[in-house]
């Protein structure tokens, strides 16, 4: 079943050669066919992230993708044609996916081909016009919540709280009613995650002497995990505040990779998309209300631009819109 206005061709971003941001560029593609278990995306919105950035460089390139290579694992928008084996889905849900396979092109094009195993339907409380920038990170951060598998009532600290993962990481861990210190980047970082529930919420740009007081003058034992979407000198001083028999927890990629410690179980994690992790996260996001923290909108002709801007500092996330 498709949509009867499905064009032939469409507008993308996409590069013919691995390099700098300056090798993604507008043209003009087909419109790719779908397989039985796929649908088409018709894309609003795609979010930008670095494992875009290192497809981009040559890394984490899907199995049978050739150029041009269309960039983008995660987006949201409408179904506009289902394979004949997918249930479940009709031309017209609005949806959100996230699928780092996409051999047939990613999410910055007007229209994408993905499994629908990757594909659930946008509750209510997320726009469409935010959501493209949510599914990678709050998998990502649902993930990492997962390897903590702290009880409800125990102490989560979140290093990196203001970020893409970051700031979806202090919503779901309230909806697991745990007490979360969040620390975040700059005032305008402190501002956001106070704004999204956090229970203590402190500046990582300042005197970690002071950090470190104030997340033992609430959590005297220490607290019992702590989530890390950065590494370096300052992760490895809020580490000292996990109490002995608690554990660290980051996503793969992070670099430098923390360092471990007697008392302390350090994990790495990586972001799962299956149809039950996209249900779990739905109920978790139905739970409340629930932000998606945009901090830049991007026409899809200036991807670009939205990867030289994935070198700075922002709260929340880069956003790619499509429609």
């Amino acid at each position: 079943m498709a949509d009867g206005d499905v064009p032939e061709r469409m507008q993308v971003a996409a590069l013919d050669e691995f390099g700098g941001p300056e090798v993604i560029t507008p043209r003009m593609l087909p419109v790719p066919q779908i397989a039985d278990d796929e649908i088409l995306l018709k894309v609003w919105t795609a979010g930008v992230g670095v494992w875009d950035a290192m497809r981009r460089q040559g890394m984490l390139v899907p199995e049978g993708a050739s150029f041009p290579l269309v960039p983008g694992t995660d987006a949201a928008g409408t179904v506009a044609a289902v394979g004949g084996k997918v249930t479940g889905l009709t031309v017209g849900d609005v949806v959100y996916v996230s699928d780092s396979t996409v051999p047939k092109g990613g999410f910055y094009a007007e229209y994408a081909a993905t499994n629908a195993q990757y594909v659930a339907k946008l509750p209510a409380g997320v726009p469409v016009e935010h959501a493209g920038a949510m599914p990678t990170d709050a998998l990502t951060a649902l993930s990492g919540l997962d390897a903590l598998a702290l009880p409800a009532g125990a102490w989560l600290l979140i290093f990196g709280a203001s970020g893409g993962q970051g700031h979806l990481a202090v919503q779901l861990a309230k909806r697991q009613n745990l007490n979360v210190i969040a620390v975040a980047s700059g005032a305008e970082g402190v501002a956001l995650v106070t704004r999204l529930g956090a229970d203590v919420s402190l500046d990582g740009h300042g005197d970690l002497d002071d950090v470190l007081a104030r997340i033992r003058e609430v959590t005297p034992n220490g607290v019992d995990g702590l989530l890390a979407m950065a590494g370096g000198p300052t992760l490895d001083r809020l580490a000292e505040a996990v109490r002995d028999g608690g554990a660290l927890a980051y996503p793969n990629g992070v670099q430098p990779q923390p360092s471990e410690r007697p008392g302390m179980t350090t994990q790495a994690y990586d972001g799962e998309s299956n149809p039950g992790q996209l249900r779990r996260l739905n109920e978790l996001i139905e739970a409340g209300p629930f932000q998606v923290h945009v901090a830049e909108k991007f026409p899809l002709g200036r991807a670009a631009e939205a990867h030289r801007r994935l070198q700075t500092s922002y709260p929340g996330k880069l956003l790619l819109t499509v429609r």
